[in-house]
């Protein structure tokens, strides 16, 4: 009996260290994918542990967007003006589950089939099929942005 008003006391006691504090949970998003979270009333600032895992902007209306950048896992801690932690989240970020990865002995090249295969950007593919796509794309974009063919966007100019 004494055990179990132990045990009450101390939940109670964390409830009144940290009542606002959201139980930490686990957002899962995919690599160049957003996600939109609904983040507590009074958030002020965010912060993610690794940016190069995740990234975060904060919309009206307590609205997060969370984008996968790189593979792994970090977190996610939201603020008050105060300070006050409101809710952690632990953010994971996977690889696409629609596509196809080619393996020439080491080197690695993936393909987003959707529905035709095409070469696409994805961390770990070999240096050389990585790098084409990447110039590629970059040419491309610099195209749609209004640049010259090979130039980049303007602002890389």
């Amino acid at each position: 009996m004494l055990r179990h008003q132990f045990k009450t006391l101390l939940v109670l006691c964390g409830f009144l260290i940290a009542p606002n504090l959201a139980l930490a949970e686990v957002v899962s998003v995919v690599l160049d994918q957003a996600k939109l979270m609904r983040l507590p009333d009074r958030v002020s600032t965010i912060i993610i542990g690794n940016p190069s895992i995740a990234d975060g902007t904060l919309q009206s209306g307590g609205l997060l967007v969370v984008t996968g950048k790189g593979y792994g896992t970090t977190n996610l801690m939201v603020l008050d003006s105060k300070g006050t932690v409101l809710a952690e989240h632990t953010i994971t970020v996977s690889a696409p589950s629609s596509g196809l990865t080619v393996f020439r002995g080491p080197d690695r090249e993936t393909l987003s089939c959707a529905p035709n295969c095409q070469r696409t950007l994805v961390p770990g593919d070999a240096a050389g099929v990585f790098d084409a796509v990447a110039a590629q794309n970059g040419t491309r974009n610099g195209l749609s942005a209004g640049g010259a063919a090979g130039n980049g966007p303007p602002a890389a100019r």
